[in-house]
């Protein structure tokens, strides 16, 4: 009996292991049955596409890339996520990148065929890979599928334009036209290629067309005035013109572009008549009287250029100015319009004038400032350049030119210290101004040797001479200073040889060449040169006095005296030369 319930209890515990294993694998199979359901996968899928979504909101693409993907392999029929990847990859600058998102996008296509973003991309990636035809093909399908992307025509023909198929362009924008009306976009694309083409009638004719369409449109009369004319057909621009204006007679352009037309048949009172007229006309802007001017302005300019002078023309010009700045006294742009104007015509105190008033009126532009330093630079009128720059710096902190007329002026004037800390910020503003920093270098070998810091100016000459070897300036200020501090002599002279190279009947340069000389101990060299300096004719007090040394150190004391009484009569503030004369000797 015992062994009964034994067995009993055996077979009662191996019922209850194999209904509980039963019962497990049955729940594992059906939670993967919920698991891969296709209702879930595709939740998970949009799941995932939105966390793709928000990391390329964040242009995180490497993130958004592998999320899409994942939303992609959840969910293979959806055209939205692999639109996704496409566009993902299409940010990418690779070749490769771009390859995959045409396969993506190819893809998409092939899903959903409706959707002209779809196309889009599509086309841009093809283009971008060079594969115009491809991109063509691309729009031309999207405008035959889905309604109302005819619009998209434009872009359609620019993609041949780029293929090289103007032919086909053409057609296109014939298209456009049928279907969207005659406008701006197509007629001006079409006349870039028909002048490509040669085809000079066909070009006009679309912009006559487009006056026909919008004879209102001022632009549009002005453009084809300037064709007809570039065309030799002037006589016909101003008919179009004229006839433009009988309905529009105040338009200023108009009025501008036939005053310039009648000039060119040499019709010159109607072309003044009309220029006086619109600067007579409270109604007519401004800006279209300073265009007006300033043509005049330009024209004397063109004629300088070419050595030609006509003084019916300036006089002209000086009598519309006058008629602009008495209309409005107060406008800086009226002021910069005359310092350019009294600029050109070399009549450089009124420019000054002008330019003051408009840098004092608040000119914006740098331009009126340069030219007002310009000027006073030339007339030695530093105080009022150092002032000047001064202002200029609060407006133009950053402009090197400021910082070195500063510097020049401060150099003129002797404040040494002043100069060099301008010339160096000038310097760092115009690094790669190659040739102002020769120029300001040279200012600077100047400027540290007066103030006996010595081997700074040797290095501002020397990075001068580096950027030009030739510098004649440079080469005669260091070879000068060497000579006077009796060091590097040998140097001198190879420089002061080099300079009168380069300019052999220059006196200054001559002085400086035998003064070199002389300190090497060469005075029958010097004798020749120094010679040579006061043959020219341009001999200075130096000149004499130098020549007296010399002539001292040949044991002519004679000669000497009577070199350094020239010299006197030409410099009679020089008390050395007094003593020198007296007795008979050299300090």
């Amino acid at each position: 009996m015992t062994r009964f319930l034994e067995k009993l209890a055996i077979l009662s515990f191996l019922v209850t292991v194999c209904h509980f294993t039963s019962h497990g694998q049955r729940e594992r199979k059906k939670k993967m049955e919920t698991v891969n359901s296709p209702s879930v996968r595709l939740s998970e899928a949009e799941a995932v596409f939105i966390e793709g979504e928000k990391f390329f909101i964040l242009e995180d693409y490497s993130k958004a890339l592998l999320y899409f993907s994942r939303a992609a392999e959840l969910n293979p029929n959806s055209p939205t996520i692999f639109y996704k990847l496409a566009e993902v990859l299409s940010k990418s600058s690779k070749d490769e990148d771009l390859k995959r998102a045409l396969v993506h996008i190819e893809r998409t296509l092939k899903l959903d065929n409706k959707n002209k973003y779809y196309y889009l991309l599509a086309s841009n990636l093809y283009s971008s890979l060079g594969q115009f035809s491809k991109s063509a093909e691309t729009l031309e399908t999207m405008i035959k599928e889905v309604p109302e992307t005819e619009e998209y025509l434009y872009e359609l023909a620019t993609i041949y334009q780029f293929d090289k198929k103007d032919a086909e362009a053409l057609k296109v924008y014939d298209r456009a036209e049928n279907i969207l009306g005659i406008n701006e976009v197509s007629s001006l694309q079409k006349q870039r290629i028909y002048f490509d083409q040669g085809k000079v009638a066909e070009a006009i004719g679309e912009v006559e067309k487009l006056v026909q369409v919008f004879p209102d449109e001022e632009r549009y009369i002005l453009a084809l005035a300037e064709l007809l004319n570039q065309n030799k057909q002037t006589a016909k621009a101003i008919t179009k013109v004229e006839d433009f204006l009988k309905d529009n007679p105040e338009a200023p352009s108009s009025r501008m572009v036939l005053s310039g037309l009648y000039r060119d048949i040499g019709q010159e009172k109607k072309s003044k008549d009309l220029v006086i007229g619109l600067l007579d006309d409270p109604l007519a802007p401004l800006s279209s009287k300073l265009i007006l001017v300033g043509t005049y302005s330009a024209e004397i300019s063109q004629n300088k250029g070419r050595g030609v002078q006509n003084k019916d023309v300036e006089d002209f010009a000086l009598t519309l100015f006058a008629k602009l700045e008495q209309a409005y006294p107060s406008e800086t742009e009226v002021q910069v319009l005359g310092g350019d104007l009294f600029l050109t015509l070399e009549r450089n105190e009124k420019a000054k004038e002008h330019y003051l008033k408009a840098v004092r009126g608040g000119a914006s532009s740098f331009e009126p400032w340069q030219n007002l330093l310009f000027l006073e630079t030339q007339s030695n009128q530093f105080d009022s350049v150092i002032v000047h720059t001064e202002e200029a710096l609060e407006l133009f902190p950053n402009q090197a030119m400021v910082y070195y007329f500063n510097g020049y002026a401060h150099l003129r004037q002797k404040s040494y210290r002043e100069a060099t800390v301008a010339l160096e910020q000038a310097k760092k503003l115009a690094a790669k101004d190659v040739n102002l920093v020769a120029e300001m270098n040279s200012m600077l070998g100047d400027a540290y040797e007066a103030l006996k810091e010595y081997d700074k100016s040797a290095r501002s000459y020397e990075e001068a001479l580096a950027i030009n070897p030739m510098n004649d300036i440079v080469l005669n200020n260091y070879s000068y200073y060497l000579s006077l501090r009796k060091v590097d002599l040998e140097k001198a002279e190879k420089m002061s040889t080099q300079l009168i190279k380069n300019q052999p009947d220059n006196a200054a340069y001559l002085d400086t060449h035998a003064w070199v000389l002389y300190q090497r101990g060469k005075y029958k060299e010097a004798r020749k040169v120094m010679e040579k300096a006061i043959d020219t004719g341009n001999g200075s007090a130096i000149h004499f006095e130098h020549y007296g040394d010399i002539l001292f150190q040949l044991g002519d004391s004679n000669g000497a005296v009577l070199q350094w009484r020239k010299a006197k009569s030409l410099d009679s503030s020089n008390e050395m030369i007094d003593k020198k004369i007296a007795n008979r000797k050299i300090y």
